[in-house]
């Protein structure tokens, strides 16, 4: 997305904490607006549509909670970051259920907030792609790991499709930066629950005492510092979805505990003795192979088939080089956006080479390799392979083999070979075929089957 076409609304009675709230997002390239109450945030909102609006919860006259609804009543679309003291976090939940995308206690920690809104607007770019929201909000839109035309990802779409439809249990493997967690989101966006919350917690980043009442809660006073009642996330998420990220790194009492939320459907909060129950989606994701850690004995394997109901596995960039033109297309328009350069295109010799890397950081660091690409052009609206970060130029220098993944299907290892002999060994595909120890026609079938025609563009009789 381009940070100078987002618009954000920043509302709190404290002049202090609004002022700097307004400039700490201003100074990451937002058009941010501030008010002191709640009715000239109203007017603020009738005059321009926000992207998102970060509020206060208690304010004198009208809340933080009845402005989210008046203001969702005029734009559905904008989302809601509701700021709140530990005395009134239990408003939390009631905020979650009208629609609030997440919430933040004080004292406000600016560099949480800076990473909670560029999720907010990663979310809002996603549901912008399949809705009107898009040319309203009249932005560019973050362009999302999961778009392309690739078979491998329009399977992928159809079975999004077709799991929001139920409740079912989904768990997402693939690697990081393969947009696990927009794939949750766009299941629970899908889904009957699309108006209730999605919740997402990393497993990973707590330590287990804590995450314990992350998930679940905790009364006052159950431990030091619990100095009021919190709810968990499992109650934050009640009636939509659950997010649990890297669910392959919690802890063997994390993995019990987890169960048996998922077993009788209820819990007790940390400190307290009440059974707590909630109409909860689990959508889970891990960048491990859990079948292995089932093996292993790092992962409980009947945690693990409660988890696994129906799998959806994320590939990485290099299993999808067919998609990396259009990605490459959309994160040139982003970026010449944010930078204020003009329109760039690859040349067809760096677009191969682009095709021709793995990726290893998949999806991220394509982006991160074109955002330098438009910087450091210049005015150059062709970027040949000369201009290509060192990174790309010294393994493309390099490249005489390339390597399979254990468990690749036979039919994306017959397309990378087809791919790699037409461009390192012969662009004449007779003779490719002839290398191949297949008939030409064989291989223009081929060409045609995995829609290698355009990317090869061969030369028939040299």
């Amino acid at each position: 997305m381009d940070n100078a076409k987002i618009k954000i609304l920043v509302v709190d009675d404290e002049p202090g904490l609004c002022a700097g709230l307004q400039e700490g997002l201003r100074r990451e390239g937002y058009i941010v607006d501030a008010a002191n109450d709640a009715s000239a945030a109203l007017k603020l909102a009738s005059q321009s549509l926000y992207n998102l609006v970060i509020s206060d919860v208690k304010m004198p006259g009208t809340s933080g909670l009845e402005l989210l609804g008046q203001i969702r009543e005029r734009s559905r679309e904008t989302l809601f970051i509701l700021m709140t003291a530990f005395s009134t976090v239990e408003n939390a939940v009631e905020a979650m259920r009208l629609g609030a995308y997440d919430y933040l206690p004080k004292p406000i920690d600016l560099k949480r907030l800076r990473l909670l809104v560029q999720k907010a607007l990663e979310y809002q770019a996603v549901v912008a792609e399949n809705h009107e929201l898009r040319s309203r909000l009249q932005k560019r839109t973050e362009p999302n790991p999961l778009i392309g035309e690739s078979e491998i990802m329009r399977n992928i779409s159809r079975l999004i499709d077709e799991v929001a439809q139920s409740d079912v249990t989904v768990l997402i493997e693939g690697e990081s930066g393969t947009g696990k967690e927009i794939a949750a989101r766009l299941i629970h966006t899908h889904s009957q629950r699309r108006d209730k919350p999605f919740i997402s917690v990393n497993c990973a980043a707590f330590a287990e005492q804590l995450l314990e009442a992350e998930l679940f809660g905790h009364v006052k006073g159950a431990f030091t510092g619990a100095t009021a009642h919190k709810p968990g996330r499992f109650q934050l998420a009640d009636g939509g979805t659950l997010f649990l990220d890297e669910i392959g790194d919690l802890s063997p009492k994390g993995q019990g505990d987890l169960l048996r939320v998922l077993e009788d459907g209820a819990f007790r909060m940390v400190g307290g003795s009440e059974l707590t129950r909630v109409n909860v989606r689990i959508i889970a994701a891990t960048n491990k192979k859990l079948p292995l850690a089932v093996a292993e004995g790092k992962f409980r394997e009947d945690l693990f088939y409660r988890l696994n109901v129906v799998p959806i596995v994320m590939p990485p960039l290099r299993e999808r080089a067919d998609d990396i033109p259009l990605l490459i297309e959309r994160f040139f328009d982003r970026f010449a956006a944010k930078h204020k350069r003009g329109r760039k295109r690859m040349s067809p010799a760096a677009l191969q080479v682009c095709q021709r890397f793995p990726w290893p950081g998949n999806v991220r660091q394509l982006r991160n390799a074109v955002e330098r690409v438009v910087i450091t052009t210049g005015r150059a609206s062709v970027v040949e392979v000369a201009a290509l970060p060192d990174f790309l130029r010294e393994f493309d220098g390099n490249l005489t083999t390339f390597t399979v993944r254990p468990g690749t299907p036979l039919a994306e290892v017959e397309k990378l070979l087809i791919r790699q002999t037409l461009t390192h060994v012969t662009r004449n595909r007779a003779d490719a075929a002839q290398a191949l120890g297949i008939s030409r026609r064989a291989l223009q079938y081929k060409l045609k089957q995995y829609g290698l025609l355009d990317a090869t563009a061969a030369v028939e009789n040299e």
